[in-house]
């Protein structure tokens, strides 16, 4: 609250064209320009903000930013009424894993038929399970995949496709008769819903000998 001003009183404020006065509690006048005096004085030490460029975030300095009325997200994101979105800087996923043996697991069956990995090269966040092959996207956003699968000593043709909650999305070919080795590749961007699952599956022929050299990656383009 404002002090209230025990001095003599002097003639009220005036504003051109309006009428009445401006008039500080009590009628003071003084009173009033010393508060905002006072105010105009706090404000530049408030809350300077330093904007950088289009894809840096804005650095808010001091404790002078209130956010109301927010709420979070799925995905970790806290979005105010104003429509502001705040996401951490760590929401980065990424996946690569690759065939390094020809032995075939027992897993591989003509029940699944899932492509199976045995060694991840890169793993952030680790949303791709290796012992089932599947990806689990952890928040909604634009992934891109793209997978190399390798048939030895096989006539036969394969058909690999990828999968996206049991639906197959793309699919890729491999079937020259006269090369000891081929493969099968394809490559896609899907919009994810959390909790989306992506993986391998052979729909056609078999990969009997194995599959080495196989690679299946993918990662999130950007977050929506």
């Amino acid at each position: 609250a404002l002090p209230r001003c025990s001095g003599p009183r002097r003639p009220p404020l005036t504003m051109p064209g309006r009428r009445g006065a401006l008039r500080g509690p009590g009628g003071c006048g003084s009173c009033l320009g010393v508060a905002l005096a006072l105010l105009l004085l706090l404000l530049p030490a408030c809350c300077p903000v330093r904007a950088q460029n289009d894809t840096e975030p804005i650095v808010l300095e001091g404790k002078c930013l209130v956010v109301c009325d927010s709420s979070p997200s799925a995905d970790g994101a806290v979005t105010s009424s104003l429509g502001i979105s705040v996401r951490s800087g760590s929401a980065k996923v990424a996946f690569s894993a690759t065939r390094s043996t020809n032995h075939e697991p027992s897993e591989m069956s003509n029940r699944t038929m899932t492509i199976y990995f045995d060694q991840v090269l890169v793993n952030i966040g680790n949303h791709f399970d290796l012992a089932s092959s599947i990806f689990v996207a952890p928040r909604k956003g634009i992934y891109s995949f793209s997978f190399h699968v390798v048939k030895v000593y096989n006539r036969q043709t394969i058909q690999v496709s990828l999968m996206q909650n049991g639906y197959p999305v793309i699919s890729a070919f491999a079937g020259d008769q006269d090369v000891t080795r081929e493969a099968a590749s394809n490559g896609v961007l899907l919009l994810m819903e959390r909790e989306d699952k992506v993986h391998l599956k052979l729909e056609r022929g078999n990969l009997m000998g194995g599959w080495k050299y196989s690679t299946f990656s993918g990662f999130l383009v950007f977050p929506l």
